[in-house]
Parts: C-alpha cells; structure tokens; sequence
C-alpha cells in the first residue's frame, strides 16, 4: 500500500478498562477513498477501538496517527479538527436541539469551523446543509423538531447528516444498521458506497455482514481484543471455518444469503 494514501495508521494499539485488558496489539491501516470494515461479536473491542481512535478511551501503548501525524493525547474535538467525524453507536444526537440545530453544531464555532478545512472535497463533492436534507428527505420535513421528537431511523439518519456536513476525509461508523429497517439498511448501504465515490474513508464498525461485505474494500474480525482475519470480502466468504467459529455463520445457505446480498 502506497502511504502517501494511508490517512489513519495504527500500530500496536493496547488500550484496557482500567484492569481490563481490551485491545492487544491491533493494527491496521484506512487508505483514502476505501471503506474498511470491522466484524466480530459482541464484547470483541469493535466499539473500544473506535474509542480508542478518536480519544475517548485512550490506548495504553501503541501509536495512532492521521495523515502522519499522532492522535495520542488528543482531546476528541482537537481529532474532529483534524478532519474525522463520529457516528456513534446508539447515535448520540442531541435530543434537546432541533434537527436544524443539531446538522448546524459541526460547521458552527463551537466546533472551531475556523479551522482549515481538507481541500480533498471539490465544492461538488462536499456535503451541504441541502445536499443533506436532499440525501434524507425526512429530515426537511422535521428541522424544528426535537431531537427526541425522531423515530430510530431519523435520528440514524440525522447522525450521519451531522457527520457529513462537517466533510470530514473520514469517518468512524459504529453499528449505523443497528435497529434500522431492512430498507433503511440498504439505504446507509448505498449512502456509504456514495462517500467513497466522493472521496471520504470509512472505517465501519458492523455486525451486519450482508451489509459489511457489500460495501468494504478490506474486512478484519476481532475477536479477544486482536485480529484473527484480515482480507477482501471474496476471501471472507471463501473461508466458512472462520464464518463459522468467529461470526456465528454456518452452512452453504448463508454463503449464498450473503452472496445474494452482497
């Protein structure tokens, strides 16, 4: 891999909850323009190692950087700067705020938007107030609503707006399918496949992997705070012995299922 493409660089990461020991020795690398996709179980360190990158749960050891240069002792605000955005697991908007206030925060000054912006976005590629509401629909119907006014689903998809208005070149998503319909799903599906066409990394949290697999470049399953797979998704679904013992996926008809999906 060229590194001059290489925006987030990991090596080594250890992180622990207090004497829990998470993460051991993970690494990994998300080029510019692919979408890198984490599987496993629950309780694996899927969620810990998104924390661990934007500085929420820092690692003990192990070096992060973002187009070369070290996320260690960052605050989380200082890293969004930086140019990566969140989409939390559970979605995290703020329920108090309006669905307008709430897409507002990342481009107001609260969130330091006097600071350089990527020039990797042209002005057609970048994500607009507009081109938000015109990607979800619902949402313009809904600006003046609470937060907490939102089904499950709008608040999913104002969770992604609210990371994509900042243009951030990338982009953590942990579990956006989680509790969403089946044709919501295919929608973030397709909304993810159309940021990368426009320039963005993702580094995907999932544990929908009919979801997963139609949309990484390159997949790794977690399991016990480490790696135990890391391939394209061809090579994924050529290999049913870790389908099967990391995953919970067995049998030639979910192959094809997920074939069908993917």
């Amino acid at each position: 891999m060229d590194k001059s493409e290489t925006l987030l660089s990991i090596r080594d990461m250890h992180t622990y909850y207090e004497d829990s020991y998470v993460l051991q020795g993970i690494g990994l690398e998300v080029p510019l323009g692919k979408i890198i996709a984490i599987l496993g179980r629950n309780g694996m360190g899927k969620t810990t190692l998104i924390r661990s990158i934007f500085g929420l749960t820092p690692p003990r050891l192990g070096s992060v950087e973002y187009k070369g240069q070290s996320l260690i002792g960052l605050a989380p605000f200082r890293i969004a700067q930086m140019g990566l955005a969140l989409v939390p697991q559970g979605r995290r908007i703020f329920k108090n705020l309006s669905v307008l206030e709430n897409l507002q925060l990342p481009t107001s000054s609260l969130a330091g938007s006097h600071t350089k912006k990527s020039d990797m976005h042209t002005n057609e590629g970048r994500w607009t107030k507009e081109k938000i509401l015109d990607e979800f629909p619902q949402l313009r119907d809904r600006l003046q609503n609470g937060g907490n006014e939102l089904s499950g689903g709008e608040q999913q998809m104002l969770a992604i707006g609210r990371a994509l208005v900042a243009n951030p070149d990338l982009v953590l998503m942990d579990e956006p399918s989680e509790g969403l319909s089946p044709r919501f799903v295919l929608h973030v599906g397709e909304i993810m496949k159309r940021m990368r066409s426009l320039g963005h990394a993702i580094l995907l949290v999932e544990q929908n992997l009919a979801l997963a697999l139609s949309v990484a470049d390159h997949v790794h399953i977690i399991a016990s705070g480490r790696f135990v797979f890391s391939g394209t998704p061809e090579e994924l679904k050529s290999r049913p012995d870790v389908l099967d013992e990391h995953l919970g996926v067995s049998g030639a008809k979910s192959l094809d299922d997920i074939g069908a999906h993917a």
